[in-house]
């Protein structure tokens, strides 16, 4: 009897259970459980396939040049995570039994989690307003760190290409699950920030914005569908900028991209310090040897933690998790580079893991 791929079992897995209830459903209809007979080979080492597989049956061997390192056995705690997930490969993974297993897509988890952690508001408590709420909405947003780095050029440009856009109270801006086309100034107003769950009728309330505030970069950034809906709370005038015009003139200054080898420099000569913004268990099964780990969803609410002299070269799989944690730590003032084709440009004699050698 064939196995159902379904979103119930793929939650047994890291790092797909922490991928969102919507997403992970539309991922199972996308892959199907394959049957690998004993001593087949799934990988071999140095392969650089994009995929990562995961046990459902069975038993796989991990072997090195001297032979068999480790024997990954389903439904273990070795056997609920992505199989030898370093690419290129480091290890070669032969059936060692009748396996079931089922693959994946890198990229996809890696799109899906960035969606995911990098539009992760703080749930707070509602309230009243702040003062200060009736200052200018451009005094604010000069004022903000983000605009400080940008030459004064793109700032002069950025205003010039703005469009004002006026909405009525409970308008919606912005839906859940739409592609991202603009980035929102609010320049008078207050919007609310909700996210429909899986099961739940009513929507969750995860912040209220107000004059200056900005939304809607993330989506823009990672290239995927906004992860929550914003609708005005009262009537007001959002200025927006179109996502071509973001990212030429707002988010590519704050993004600095840097190789291995200058990464590696600015640690040794600069004090910089590396960041890993992937989850735990991703953290590890390999990672650098040194710095720290602060997963991108949790970035916001540990952002105080992080020593705002230091500079960061913040890493993950592919740089796009990475991207976009880079920008919020800019828009905050800290230094940050970006390390470029993530983890896997790493020489393995400097990451430590279960996957590492």
């Amino acid at each position: 009897m064939s196995i159902q791929i379904d979103a119930k079992l793929l939650t047994r897995y890291q790092p797909l259970n922490a991928i969102n209830p919507d997403n992970l459903a539309e991922l199972a209809k996308q892959i199907q459980a394959e049957n690998v007979p004993a001593r087949s080979k799934l990988f071999s080492k140095g392969d650089k396939d994009k995929f990562q597989f995961f046990l459902i049956e069975g038993e796989i061997d991990l072997s090195g040049d001297s032979g068999i390192l480790k024997t990954i056995k389903a439904g273990t705690n070795g056997g609920l995570t992505a199989i030898a997930q370093v690419i290129p490969r480091t290890v070669t993974a032969t059936a060692k039994t009748d396996c079931v297993i089922f693959k994946v897509s890198a990229n996809t988890i890696d799109v899906m989690l960035t969606w995911d952690q990098a539009g992760s508001y703080q749930v707070t408590e509602l309230g009243v307003d702040d003062a200060g709420d009736d200052d200018d909405w451009m005094n604010r947003l000069l004022q903000t760190e983000a605009f400080h780095r940008i030459p004064p050029a793109n700032i002069q440009a950025i205003f010039t290409r703005m469009e004002s856009v006026p909405f009525k109270a409970g308008e919606t801006v912005i839906n859940q699950g739409d592609e991202g086309d603009y980035f929102y100034i609010i320049k008078k107003g207050r919007c609310l920030v909700t996210r429909t769950m899986p099961g739940q009728e009513k929507a969750i309330k995860l912040a209220e914005l107000k004059d200056g505030d900005t939304f809607g970069e993330e989506a823009l950034i990672s290239s995927n569908k906004r992860n929550a809906t914003i609708t005005m709370l009262s009537s007001g005038t959002l200025n927006r900028l179109s996502k071509e015009d973001f990212m030429e003139l707002l988010n590519e200054p704050l993004l600095d991209w840097v190789d291995y080898e200058k990464a590696q420099e600015l640690i040794d000569t600069d004090g910089a310090v590396w960041l890993d913004v992937r989850l735990p268990a991703e953290h590890q099964t390999d990672a650098i040897n040194s710095g720290m780990h602060i997963p991108l969803i949790f970035l916001r609410m540990k952002i105080d933690s992080l020593n705002p002299n230091s500079s960061y070269v913040v890493y993950c799989d592919t740089g796009r998790r990475s991207s976009a944690a880079a920008f919020l730590l800019s828009e905050r003032g800290y230094t940050t580079y970006i390390l470029k084709d993530g983890i896997s440009s790493v020489p393995a004699d400097i990451r430590t893991g279960q996957n590492a050698a």
